[in-house]
C-alpha cells in the first residue's frame, strides 16, 4: 500500500501582524505562559533545505525537484538570528538548538555558532548550544563545529540495516556514513551525543532491537520517537504509531530496563536505563503520552517567524520587526506578549480526540521549523 499524501499548505505565508504592544518592557529574565510554563528553550531553523527526503518529514511526493525553497534573501542573516537569540536569552532562554531542514547545509554555519556561543545568560553562564543533524555532513564538519563553540549534537538515525535506512531517507544515503559522522563527532568532543530514531510501524519498527543492541554500552544515548502528525505532507495515520510502551516492552524482554528520573523539568524524553549498567535510552511519546504541560520551547523559523508549538498553524513575524528598524525593547515586548498569551497543548488535545483534531491540512511542516 502506498502512503497517502495531503497537499501541502504553504505556512510561510501565514503570518501574524507586527503591532508593538504598549507599554514597552525590558526583559526580566523570566516569562511564563497561560499554563505557567517558562520560556527556557529556543529552537532555530537555519534552512528549509535538506539533502534527505525522509518519508515522515520531507517526502518526495511533496518536496520534489520542482519544490520552491525560500530564496537566500528571505532567510534571517546570522546577525539577525544572533540579535533575536540575544533577546530570547534576556527573557530566560538558556538552551538554543539549531535545526533545519538540515542545518549543516547552511553555508558558514560555523560562523553563526561562534556568534551564538559568545552569548551569556543574565547570570553570566554560557548557553547550552546544540544542533540536530541527519549526520550526512557531520564527519567533515565536526571539528569546525566544536572549534566554533558547539557543545553537542543530536543525530537522526532511523535504522541500522542499510536497505531500511535508505528507504527511510529516500536518497540512497548509506548508514555507514552517518555512523562514521557520529564517531567523528564523539572523538572531537561533541557530546553526549543523542541518536534519534523515528519509529514508523510497518517500515522500520523491526529495527528497534538491532538499534538498541548496537548502542547499548556505547557513549551514545539512543532515543525512540513516536511517529508524529507534524505538518500535513507525511500522510500520518494513527495505526502507524508504535507506542513507547510497546518499544519498552520489546527491549525489556531481551535487555531488562528500569525507569529513571528526568535530568530537568520539561525534558521531552522519558529516561530508562539497562539494569546491567549498559547505559540508557529515551522515549519521546508525543502521541501516546503528551508532555505539553511541561513544554518550555519556542521555535524560530528560517525566515524569522516565532512559533509557540510544533503543531502550530501560524507564526509571529519577527523578521519584519528587525527589517522595519524596531529596537530591542520593542521586539522583546512582542515576544513577551506572544509567550504570555501561549495556551498551546495540541498533543494533549490530540490524545483525547485524535481523529477529530486538525486534519484540515493547516499545520506547519516539521521541515520548516525543525523537530
Amino acid at each position: 500500500m502506498t502512503d497517502r499524501f495531503i497537499p501541502l499548505v504553504d505556512q510561510r505565508l501565514a503570518t501574524a501582524g507586527s503591532t508593538i504592544p504598549s507599554p514597552l518592557e525590558a526583559p526580566a529574565g523570566l516569562l511564563s505562559d497561560t499554563f505557567a510554563r517558562p520560556l527556557q528553550d529556543l529552537r532555530i531553523s537555519v534552512t528549509d533545505r535538506c539533502n534527505f527526503r525522509c518519508v515522515y518529514c520531507m517526502p518526495k511526493a511533496v518536496f520534489g525537484k520542482d519544490y520552491a525553497f525560500m530564496p537566500h534573501s528571505a532567510l534571517l542573516s546570522f546577525e539577525e538570528i544572533t540579535r533575536i537569540a540575544r533577546i530570547f536569552v534576556a527573557h530566560g532562554v538558556g538552551k538554543i538548538r539549531l535545526t533545519g531542514g538540515e542545518p549543516l547545509l547552511r553555508k558558514d554555519i560555523e560562523r553563526l555558532i561562534a556568534m551564538l556561543s559568545a552569548l551569556r545568560t543574565p547570570d553570566g553562564q554560557p548557553l547550552d548550544l546544540t544542533l540536530t543533524t541527519n549526520g550526512s555532513l557531520l564527519a567533515r564538519k565536526a571539528q569546525a563545529l566544536k572549534d566554533a563553540g558547539l557543545r553537542r549534537v543530536t543525530v537522526s538515525l532511523d535504522a541500522l540495516d542499510d536497505q531500511v535506512f535508505q528507504r527511510m531517507n529516500d536518497v540512497d544515503f548509506p548508514v555507514a556514513d552517518v555512523l562514521h559522522g557520529i564517531e567523528t563527532a564523539h572523538k572531537v568532543g561533541l557530546g553526549p551525543i543523542k541518536i534519534n530514531m523515528v519509529v514508523k510501524g510497518g517500515m522500520n519498527d523491526h529495527e528497534i532491537l538491532p538499534m538498541a543492541r548496537h548502542f547499548k554500552g556505547s557513549p551514545f544515548i539512543l532515543r525512540f520517537i513516536e511517529y508524529m502528525d507534524v505538518g500535513s505532507s507525511n500522510g500520518w495515520k494513527m495505526d502507524e504509531v508504535v507506542p513507547s510502551a510497546e518499544i519498552v516492552r520489546r527491549i525489556d524482554a531481551e535487555m531488562p530496563l528500569e525507569a529513571i528520573d528526568p535530568n530537568y523539568n520539561g525534558e521531552t524524553a522519558e529516561r530508562w536505563r539497562y539494569r546491567d549498567g549498559g547505559g540508557e535510552i529515551g522515549l519521546i511519546s508525543s502521541v501516546t503520552r503528551a508532555f505539553c504541560r511541561d513544554c518550555t520551547r519556542a521555535r524560530l523559523s528560517t525566515e524569522g517567524k516565532l512559533y509557540t508549538c510544533l503543531f502550530a498553524t501560524g507564526g509571529h513575524d519577527l523578521r519584519a520587526l528587525l527589517r522595519e528598524g524596531r529596537n530591542d525593547e520593542e521586539i522583546a515586548t512582542v515576544i513577551a506578549h506572544v509567550w504570555r498569551a501561549r495556551g498551546d497543548r495540541y498533543s494533549e488535545m490530540r490524545t483525547a480526540n485524535t481523529e477529530g483534531l486538525r486534519q484540515d491540512g493547516r499545520k506547519v511542516e516539521m521541515s520548516y521549523i525543525g523537530g
